[in-house]
């Protein structure tokens, strides 16, 4: 039979039997229990052959498990740990491996190093998982991933983590048989690796003035410098110990844009001259690369260095959030788009792309850059990362690109992964374990032929609001472990619940080894349900519920409070808290969730447009549910317009007195959200004669922190309507300039 359709057969007819008994990660192609233990001792030996650097790796990482230090021996004893290589045991894949337990021996047999290595951090796994007794069952596992690319990327450019601190990451990849390494090492906010030809990139872009910190909107600053960079001999050490672990680092230098930290040492390369600040908040700036001989000869020489540094058959240019607003405006740019025979300044930025890339093939290596570079046309032979959604992996792999699949759906890892009350503060967002284990990283559109351009997945790790290595390891834990499975092409989203067992397993190793992370899975998760007017608050778990303990007087819930049977009827203003316990001690952080509960709550609503898909939350009722949203966090509590108008009318059902309406907005310019220009409340009985009663203007909106109240005297009256009119376009000067601006409201009450 056929190697890879051995695998396949073995996986959907034996492993689902095993993962219950062997909690891997990934999830191998083949596992077979065999009867018997092998115990594993002192008296053992470990035969490294034709693999010396795994056996090192084998035998250190044994000590750090069970303190056990096996001799590294030539020859085998009754007992010992054989690492074999084997050109003709019938592996397709140079990263496929067997591993065979029995009573006295285990044999790992690939026909490569890499292959080696998996099959080590295998056995790791198995002796980790009963180190308590260091009984390894007998079994044959048969393995190879599905995806030649599985990636894992790292933002050391907004927040500097140092080598050491990237070895670490390195051997939570290598732990996973994540195989490629994206080191973001340029951006806007500093310039992270050493050019010995232009010292200026990192004697002045490698440090800011200060960093944003907080929650975005907030534009808060801490007054303190900050910044650091890579020498050559640190990248080479961090090089180096990748190859070790069969990890590809691929290096990326941003161009046209993220630019900052660049100009701000060579401000010359600009369209207009500066003079710069290396970049001290978060976002896409406009000031870019002009595409001037000047700038080609500075980035070919980063290059040429580069690639002294980094063996990868890939370089990394970025090509994303290239603003084109100096471009538009620069003599040069016009005059060169002219020329050029360009028809606009997408075109001009893939002639960037394109040149950048012709030099880049000169060197023996191709390209990798964001999905952005299919603006204005393709490069020859480019790979595109697919990162906005997954249409740009189809269109590179429909046309013959390569792609390397990365969407904000499912990997973007500075994402909440829970509930943002009880996460540390985050990009924004929301990507659970259950997501990214449910990603598929082959779009259904792709025939056979077109998805063999599809490399693998990769998951990003950007840094705006991580800012120390502990924050990093949160981040990743345990979305890694699910990203692992993806990529190695094991996973079953149908099984998802016996994948959480397995990383509830791992948990115990990263709680030894002291590594950090989110225990989001344990959360309590509250659901807010408004049928027929009646308001419930559903709480769920990933565990038994009934382990749920809840208050309603905003105290903490302790291990005696009510225990959650069934839904929370809501019926007037409270706080409701919430707590996962099991053996009388709080496993999960608290959820908190206030009510307010006014004249319109549960009230029939109807909405003339409909919020943005990502922004629709539970729809029109979200604006009746008795919920305020967070102002940190524009989530499931607010509704997103997208140049629209909020048009609501609320039907009491009877007629009903009241005397004011408060609503809330939201104001992030640099997220292109701004507050409404005017709100209107009107009354009816008949439900079509309308009579205006109070407004806000646009001026009285902006003095106010998005709490919006309309008092007037009082009224009585069977329907209300209320009118929050959008911005419209945003004006010039301001993030997302001639674009529709988004309009946020989370609440309308009524008292």
């Amino acid at each position: 039979m056929d190697y890879i359709k051995y695998l396949f057969f073995s996986f959907f007819t034996v492993a689902g039997n095993s993962y219950a008994q062997q909690s891997l990660i990934p999830a191998p192609q083949h596992l077979e229990i065999k009867s018997g233990n092998l115990n594993l001792d002192k008296n053992f030996s470990i035969l490294g052959k034709g693999s010396p650097e795994e056996a090192k790796f084998l035998q250190k990482n044994i000590k750090e498990i069970i303190g056990l230090e096996l001799p590294i021996s030539n020859k085998c004893t009754k007992k010992c740990i054989v690492l074999e290589l084997k050109k003709s045991y019938g592996a397709t894949s140079d990263e496929a491996y067997v591993v065979v337990v029995d009573a006295n021996q285990i044999v790992i047999t690939a026909n490569q190093n890499r292959g080696v290595f998996y099959g080590i951090q295998t056995l790791l796994q198995l002796i980790e998982e009963n180190r308590s007794n260091l009984e390894i069952p007998a079994l044959v596992i048969r393995d190879s991933p599905k995806f030649a690319y599985r990636g894992m990327h790292l933002d050391v450019s907004r927040h500097f983590f140092n080598a050491e601190e990237v070895k670490q990451y390195l051997d939570y990849l290598a732990a996973y048989k994540i195989n490629k390494f994206h080191w973001h090492l340029t951006d806007d906010q500093g310039w992270r690796i050493e050019i010995k030809s232009h010292p200026k990139l990192t004697e002045i872009g490698a440090f800011r003035k200060e960093s944003q910190i907080g929650p975005y909107a907030a534009m808060t600053f801490d007054g303190k410098p900050y910044g650091g960079f890579y020498t050559q001999e640190q990248i080479k050490d961090v090089v180096a110990y990748a190859q070790k672990l069969h990890i590809e680092i691929i290096p990326e230098i941003e161009m046209p844009g993220h630019a900052l930290a660049a100009l701000a040492a060579y401000p010359e390369l600009s369209c207009t001259g500066g003079p710069f600040e290396v970049g001290t908040t978060w976002g896409v700036m406009d000031d870019i690369f002009c595409p001037k001989d000047e700038t080609f000869a500075l980035l070919e020489d980063v290059i040429d260095e580069v690639i002294t540094l980094f063996p990868s058959k890939y370089i990394h240019i970025g090509g994303d959030e290239a603003p084109k607003t100096r471009w538009k405006t620069c003599s040069h740019c016009q005059e060169l788009i002219k020329k050029e025979g360009l028809k606009d300044e997408l075109e001009l930025q893939s002639y960037f792309i394109t040149r950048m890339e012709k030099y880049i093939n000169s060197k023996g290596k191709a390209i990798i850059g964001w999905d952005e570079i299919l603006e204005g046309g393709l490069a020859p032979n480019a790979t595109v990362m697919s990162w906005t959604g997954i249409q740009g992996g189809i269109h590179a792999a429909k046309t013959g690109h390569d792609a390397i699949m990365t969407p904000t759906s499912h990997l973007y890892f500075d994402y909440y992964q829970g509930n943002p009350q009880t996460e540390p503060l985050a990009f924004g967002g929301d990507l659970r374990l259950e997501k990214v284990y449910s990603f598929n990283p082959i779009p259904a559109e792709l025939s056979a032929e077109e998805a063999k351009h599809i490399l693998g997945p990769q998951a990003n790790l950007w840094t705006e609001y991580i800012t120390d290595f502990g924050q990093v390891q949160h981040m990743l834990f345990p979305r890694l472990m699910a990203l692992s499975e993806v990529a190695w092409g094991t996973s079953q989203p149908d099984q998802y619940k016996k994948f959480e067992s397995r990383v509830i397993e791992h948990m115990k190793t990263l709680d030894r080894k002291g590594i950090n992370y989110s225990n989001a899975i344990f959360e309590v998760i509250g659901n807010i349900e408004l049928i027929d007017g009646e308001l419930t608050y559903n709480l769920s778990t990933a565990n038994d519920p009934k382990n749920i303990r809840y208050t309603v007087d905003g105290s903490e819930p302790i291990s005696t409070s009510f225990p959650y049977v069934s839904p929370i009827k809501i019926d007037k203003s409270q706080t409701i808290k919430a707590t996962y316990f099991e053996n009388g001690k709080p496993i999960s952080a608290t959820i908190t969730q206030p009510f307010t509960i006014s004249k319109s709550t549960g009230k029939h609503i109807q909405l003339v447009d409909q919020p943005g898909e990502a922004y629709s939350a539970g729809g029109a009722a979200t604006l009746v549910d008795g919920v305020f949203g967070d102002k940190q966090f524009f989530g499931k509590n607010w509704l997103g317009f997208n140049g629209k108008d909020v048009n609501a009318t609320i039907d009491f059902g009877t007629e009903t007195e009241f005397s004011s309406v408060k609503l809330s907005s939201l104001d992030r310019k640099g997220s292109w959200i701004h507050f409404p220009k005017e709100v209107r409340v009107s009354i009816a009985n008949d439900g079509s004669s309308y009579s205006f009663i109070k407004g806000l203007s646009q001026a009285e909106i902006n003095k106010t922190d998005g709490d919006l109240i309309l008092t007037f005297p009082k009224q009585k009256a069977r329907y209300i309507k209320v009118e929050v009119l959008n911005l419209g376009i945003i004006p010039d000067g301001l993030a997302g300039a001639g674009s529709g601006a988004w309009l946020f409201v989370d609440e309308i009450s009524v008292n």
